[in-house]
């Protein structure tokens, strides 16, 4: 018997009784929306707390700290980063050397600067995902006077005129419009001068500093690129170093030089345990997302195989139905059967029809399940964002468009590769019975 045959039997015997066909269809269709909704569920729960932590900070980001700085303990200085560098997978690092703004003023005309000064490694900042709102990030070999202005660093000068009203803030006024600051990053000149005690008389020639451009404000960057300059860290030690010596302020014995902390940029997340690992055998404390992902990711996983179970009931439930139908097909059909057997028919032909019946049974539930399943998915989502926008912002997404139910290709066709499994497997016993029917009984029976 050919394929071809086989295959218009069992479709033909499935189509002459429609109202058991559907009836185990339907539960093949409730069970596989059950289980692909369900596991959407997770996938969109899970997407969802990345998003979250994307927005809390870079996943693939470790934070060196410098925490004791003893004779004993190790140092965080240029060789030790160099040693991080060329970890695997390390992709970049750069010190964060926080430069105290009682060390240097920067300054424009009558105007001072108030914010946080860090020093960087600048050519490095492109890797760690800083982008430039204006001008262009200082690639390798700029200037060691050049700097970064953060989103609002603009405001945070003082006009050292004034003792009172003396500063303009980034906040709109009646007309909505913002305020223009004191200065302008890209069109200013700004030097960098270092802070002497009141009674010293000694002279120091500023530090002519060129604005490279200004960088888009991204709370979970650290250090956070708002109110905030950026300049080489080069240049920040050279300005500590000179205002150590003219304030006569001696380094500690008992106490090692070094950052205060560097950052570390691994290739993906899946490298981060091993670098923050090897940084920490090197005696150094590290932190970095993965302490807030891992956990996170477990109970997803936790969650979904939970959601995936109960819709993987529903389709058990199917399976018995399929099972049954196929048995009360065989108990109908008993005496073509038999005709079959005496026609010549080869036995495993008989088991491969009654077995496309069940699969075609799965094939057809899940198709349709899988259809109803994006309907539904849509429709939840549609809800959802409706209910966000007017309730604010419920995962914390920073305002990005959320979806609660995410039904990805390889779920879909997992989901029709199991039902039509499970209609063939839930068919074996039947087949098999089916094929041992004695011929000459089957064509006696009425």
């Amino acid at each position: 018997m050919k394929w071809k045959d086989m295959l218009s039997m069992a479709l033909g015997n499935l189509f002459k009784r429609k109202v058991r066909t559907l009836l185990t269809v339907m539960g093949v269709v409730i069970g596989t929306c059950a289980i692909v909704v369900m596991m959407s569920f997770g996938i969109g729960i899970k997407q969802s707390m990345e998003t979250m932590m994307q927005n809390m900070g870079d996943l693939t980001v470790i934070t060196i700290k410098n925490d004791s700085r003893t004779p004993d303990s190790a140092a965080l200085d240029d060789k030790a980063l160099e040693n991080v560098k060329a970890m695997k997978d390390v992709v970049a690092v750069t010190p964060v050397f926080y430069l105290d703004p009682s060390v240097v003023t920067i300054k424009s005309r009558k105007y001072n600067y108030q914010g946080m000064i860090y020093g960087v490694s600048m050519s490095a900042l492109k890797d760690f995902g800083y982008q430039a709102e204006a001008g262009t990030l200082p690639a390798e070999g700029a200037p060691e006077t050049a700097i970064l202005f953060g989103k609002d660093a603009e405001y945070d000068f003082i006009d050292s005129r004034k003792s009172s009203n003396n500063m303009i803030f980034p906040q709109a006024g009646k007309n909505g419009k913002m305020p223009d600051p004191y200065v302008s990053a890209l069109t200013d000149k700004f030097q960098a001068e270092i802070n002497l005690p009141e009674d010293s008389t000694a002279k120091v020639k500023p530090v002519k500093l060129q604005c490279a451009g200004t960088l888009m404000e991204d709370w979970g960057k650290d250090p956070s690129p708002s109110h905030s300059v950026f300049m080489d860290v080069t240049l920040a030690k050279q300005l500590r170093d000179k205002y150590n010596k003219l304030n006569n302020i001696k380094k500690d014995p008992n106490k090692k030089d070094g950052y205060d902390s560097a950052s570390v940029k691994v290739a993906s997340v899946e490298a981060v345990p091993a670098a923050e690992k090897a940084i920490q055998d090197m005696g150094f404390s590290t932190y970095s997302m993965e302490s807030v992902r891992k956990p996170l990711e477990e109970q997803m996983r936790t969650i979904q195989m939970i959601l995936g179970g109960l819709g993987a009931i529903s389709l058990l439930v199917a399976a018995l139905g399929i099972t049954n139908t196929m048995i009360m097909s065989i108990y109908e059909r008993t005496r073509e059967i038999g005709i079959m057997k005496v026609l010549g028919c080869v036995v495993r032909n008989i088991r491969t029809m009654f077995l496309v019946e069940a699969g075609a049974i799965g094939f057809m539930g899940g198709t349709i399940g899988i259809a109803q399943s994006y309907a539904i998915s849509f429709l939840i989502n549609t809800l959802y964002a409706a209910q966000s926008a007017g309730g604010g912002d419920a995962m914390g997404t920073g305002g990005a468009a959320v979806q609660i139910s995410i039904i990805p290709v390889w779920l879909a066709l997992g989901a029709l590769v199991f039902s039509t499994m499970v209609g063939l497997v839930s068919g074996f016993h039947p087949a098999n019975r089916a094929v041992k029917i004695s011929a000459l009984t089957a064509i006696k029976q009425e």
